[in-house]
Protein backbone atom coordinates (compact mmCIF):
# COMPACT_ATOMS: atom_id res chain seq x y z
CA UNK A 1 0.00 0.00 0.00
CA UNK A 2 1.21 3.65 -0.93
CA UNK A 3 2.11 5.53 2.31
CA UNK A 4 3.18 8.87 3.14
CA UNK A 5 6.81 10.19 4.02
CA UNK A 6 7.33 12.89 6.05
CA UNK A 7 9.78 15.25 7.35
CA UNK A 8 10.30 16.76 11.40
CA UNK A 9 8.31 19.76 9.77
CA UNK A 10 5.07 17.41 9.11
CA UNK A 11 5.51 18.29 5.41
CA UNK A 12 5.53 15.36 3.10
CA UNK A 13 8.43 14.49 0.71
CA UNK A 14 7.19 11.75 -1.41
CA UNK A 15 5.65 8.25 -0.60
CA UNK A 16 6.22 4.77 0.00
CA UNK A 17 5.40 1.16 -0.56
CA UNK A 18 4.76 -0.26 2.51
CA UNK A 19 3.78 -4.50 2.31
CA UNK A 20 0.30 -5.16 2.76
CA UNK A 21 1.74 -8.73 4.51
CA UNK A 22 3.40 -6.57 7.02
CA UNK A 23 1.29 -3.69 8.07
CA UNK A 24 -1.98 -4.64 6.74
CA UNK A 25 -2.61 -8.35 8.07
CA UNK A 26 -5.78 -8.70 10.77
CA UNK A 27 -5.34 -7.11 14.06
CA UNK A 28 -5.71 -9.34 16.89
CA UNK A 29 -5.39 -8.30 20.30
CA UNK A 30 -5.34 -11.67 21.47
CA UNK A 31 -2.37 -12.13 20.17
CA UNK A 32 -0.89 -9.10 21.57
CA UNK A 33 -1.75 -9.23 24.70
CA UNK A 34 -0.08 -13.06 24.90
CA UNK A 35 3.13 -11.60 23.54
CA UNK A 36 3.40 -8.11 25.84
CA UNK A 37 2.78 -10.69 28.75
CA UNK A 38 5.79 -13.26 27.13
CA UNK A 39 7.84 -9.64 27.13
CA UNK A 40 6.68 -8.52 30.57
CA UNK A 41 7.30 -11.92 32.29
CA UNK A 42 10.87 -12.29 31.00
CA UNK A 43 11.64 -9.02 32.40
CA UNK A 44 10.82 -10.30 35.89
CA UNK A 45 14.03 -10.66 38.54
CA UNK A 46 12.39 -13.29 40.29
CA UNK A 47 14.54 -12.64 43.26
CA UNK A 48 11.39 -13.02 45.68
CA UNK A 49 12.39 -15.39 48.61
CA UNK A 50 10.78 -16.96 51.60
CA UNK A 51 12.46 -19.07 54.25
CA UNK A 52 11.50 -22.43 54.56
CA UNK A 53 11.65 -24.79 57.62
CA UNK A 54 14.89 -25.62 56.87
CA UNK A 55 15.89 -22.38 56.36
CA UNK A 56 14.36 -20.33 59.24
CA UNK A 57 16.64 -20.01 62.48
CA UNK A 58 15.65 -22.75 65.73
CA UNK A 59 16.56 -25.88 67.34
CA UNK A 60 14.95 -28.56 66.29
CA UNK A 61 13.91 -29.91 69.63
CA UNK A 62 10.62 -30.89 70.06
CA UNK A 63 8.95 -27.17 72.45
CA UNK A 64 7.34 -29.82 75.43
CA UNK A 65 6.48 -32.97 76.15
CA UNK A 66 3.99 -35.02 73.84
CA UNK A 67 1.61 -35.32 76.56
CA UNK A 68 -0.21 -33.97 79.71
CA UNK A 69 -0.11 -29.99 78.98
CA UNK A 70 -3.32 -29.69 77.35
CA UNK A 71 -1.93 -27.70 74.02
CA UNK A 72 -1.87 -29.41 70.77
CA UNK A 73 1.65 -31.64 69.94
CA UNK A 74 4.31 -30.08 68.35
CA UNK A 75 7.81 -31.49 66.60
CA UNK A 76 9.93 -28.39 66.19
CA UNK A 77 9.70 -24.81 67.16
CA UNK A 78 10.62 -24.28 63.20
CA UNK A 79 7.31 -25.33 62.00
CA UNK A 80 5.23 -23.26 60.15
CA UNK A 81 2.32 -22.97 62.63
CA UNK A 82 4.52 -21.48 65.08
CA UNK A 83 5.88 -18.28 66.11
CA UNK A 84 8.45 -17.31 63.46
CA UNK A 85 8.29 -20.80 61.34
CA UNK A 86 8.80 -21.25 58.13
CA UNK A 87 6.83 -20.57 55.49
CA UNK A 88 4.57 -23.30 53.43
CA UNK A 89 4.92 -22.97 49.95
CA UNK A 90 6.41 -19.41 49.79
CA UNK A 91 7.75 -17.76 46.38
CA UNK A 92 11.47 -18.91 45.91
CA UNK A 93 14.32 -17.36 43.33
CA UNK A 94 13.10 -18.37 40.04
CA UNK A 95 13.04 -17.47 36.25
CA UNK A 96 9.54 -16.44 35.11
CA UNK A 97 10.37 -16.95 31.33
CA UNK A 98 8.82 -19.15 29.31
CA UNK A 99 9.14 -19.94 25.37
CA UNK A 100 7.04 -18.36 22.82
CA UNK A 101 7.37 -19.63 19.07
CA UNK A 102 9.24 -17.41 16.29
CA UNK A 103 6.24 -17.60 14.65
CA UNK A 104 3.98 -16.15 16.87
CA UNK A 105 6.56 -13.49 18.07
CA UNK A 106 6.64 -12.60 13.96
CA UNK A 107 2.88 -12.08 13.83
CA UNK A 108 2.46 -10.06 16.57
CA UNK A 109 5.16 -7.80 15.28
CA UNK A 110 3.13 -7.26 11.96
CA UNK A 111 -0.21 -6.97 14.27
CA UNK A 112 1.29 -4.31 16.10
CA UNK A 113 2.39 -2.69 12.94
CA UNK A 114 -0.36 -2.97 11.19
CA UNK A 115 -2.36 -1.66 14.23
CA UNK A 116 -0.18 1.35 14.08
CA UNK A 117 -1.21 2.35 10.20
CA UNK A 118 -4.99 1.36 10.45
CA UNK A 119 -5.42 3.70 13.29
CA UNK A 120 -3.30 6.37 11.41
CA UNK A 121 -0.72 6.69 14.27
CA UNK A 122 1.80 5.48 11.89
CA UNK A 123 4.71 7.83 10.04
CA UNK A 124 7.27 7.18 7.83
CA UNK A 125 10.71 10.04 8.32
CA UNK A 126 12.54 10.95 5.11
CA UNK A 127 15.53 10.52 7.48
CA UNK A 128 16.11 9.97 11.22
CA UNK A 129 19.36 12.31 11.49
CA UNK A 130 20.19 15.55 13.17
CA UNK A 131 22.81 18.06 12.69
CA UNK A 132 23.75 18.22 16.44
CA UNK A 133 21.89 18.11 19.55
CA UNK A 134 18.44 20.06 19.77
CA UNK A 135 16.11 19.69 22.22
CA UNK A 136 14.14 22.16 21.81
CA UNK A 137 13.84 22.05 18.12
CA UNK A 138 12.49 18.42 18.32
CA UNK A 139 9.90 19.05 20.84
CA UNK A 140 8.66 22.00 18.31
CA UNK A 141 8.60 19.82 16.18
CA UNK A 142 6.78 17.19 18.09
CA UNK A 143 3.96 19.64 18.77
CA UNK A 144 3.94 20.96 14.91
CA UNK A 145 3.15 16.73 14.28
CA UNK A 146 0.67 16.46 17.13
CA UNK A 147 2.86 13.81 18.93
CA UNK A 148 2.87 13.75 22.95
CA UNK A 149 4.01 9.60 23.36
CA UNK A 150 5.75 8.40 20.33
CA UNK A 151 8.40 5.44 19.73
CA UNK A 152 11.22 6.49 17.10
CA UNK A 153 12.49 3.60 15.15
CA UNK A 154 15.51 3.55 12.84
CA UNK A 155 17.41 1.86 10.66
CA UNK A 156 20.71 -0.75 12.17
CA UNK A 157 21.99 1.95 14.36
CA UNK A 158 20.45 4.87 15.37
CA UNK A 159 22.33 8.52 14.44
CA UNK A 160 23.58 9.71 17.72
CA UNK A 161 22.50 13.23 17.46
CA UNK A 162 18.96 12.01 17.17
CA UNK A 163 19.47 10.14 20.09
CA UNK A 164 20.72 13.08 22.39
CA UNK A 165 17.84 15.46 21.29
CA UNK A 166 14.94 13.13 22.04
CA UNK A 167 16.81 11.88 24.97
CA UNK A 168 14.91 14.24 27.74
CA UNK A 169 11.72 14.10 26.22
CA UNK A 170 9.12 12.94 28.12
CA UNK A 171 7.21 9.71 26.84
CA UNK A 172 9.58 9.31 23.68
CA UNK A 173 11.91 6.20 22.90
CA UNK A 174 14.15 5.50 20.54
CA UNK A 175 14.98 2.66 19.02
CA UNK A 176 17.29 0.76 16.22
CA UNK A 177 15.19 -1.58 14.46
CA UNK A 178 16.56 -4.40 15.27
CA UNK A 179 15.32 -3.64 18.88
CA UNK A 180 11.63 -2.93 17.60
CA UNK A 181 9.32 -5.15 19.98
CA UNK A 182 5.55 -5.39 19.98
CA UNK A 183 5.70 -3.73 23.40
CA UNK A 184 7.09 -0.58 22.94
CA UNK A 185 4.93 0.03 19.50
CA UNK A 186 1.82 -0.78 22.19
CA UNK A 187 3.03 1.50 24.73
CA UNK A 188 3.93 4.41 22.87
CA UNK A 189 1.17 6.22 20.81
CA UNK A 190 2.26 6.99 17.93
CA UNK A 191 5.17 5.14 15.69
CA UNK A 192 7.51 6.55 13.50
CA UNK A 193 9.83 4.77 11.30
CA UNK A 194 12.59 5.53 9.19
CA UNK A 195 12.84 4.70 5.66
CA UNK A 196 15.42 2.34 6.47
CA UNK A 197 13.47 0.79 9.12
CA UNK A 198 10.73 0.01 6.46
CA UNK A 199 13.30 -2.00 4.76
CA UNK A 200 14.53 -4.05 7.53
CA UNK A 201 11.47 -4.71 9.00
CA UNK A 202 10.03 -6.23 6.04
CA UNK A 203 12.87 -8.52 5.59
CA UNK A 204 12.24 -9.47 9.12
CA UNK A 205 9.17 -10.27 8.73
CA UNK A 206 7.85 -10.96 5.25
Amino acid sequence: MKYDVINLDAKSVGSIDLADSVFGVEVRQDILARVIQWQLDKRRQGTHKTKDVGEVSGAGKKPFKQKGTGHARQGQHRAPQMYHGGVVFGPVVRSHAYGLTKKLRALAMRVALSMKAKNGKLFVLDNMTAEKPNTKAFQTAFKNNGWNSVLFVGGETVDNNFALSARNIINVDVLPAQGANVYDIVRRDVLVLSKDAVAQLEGRLK
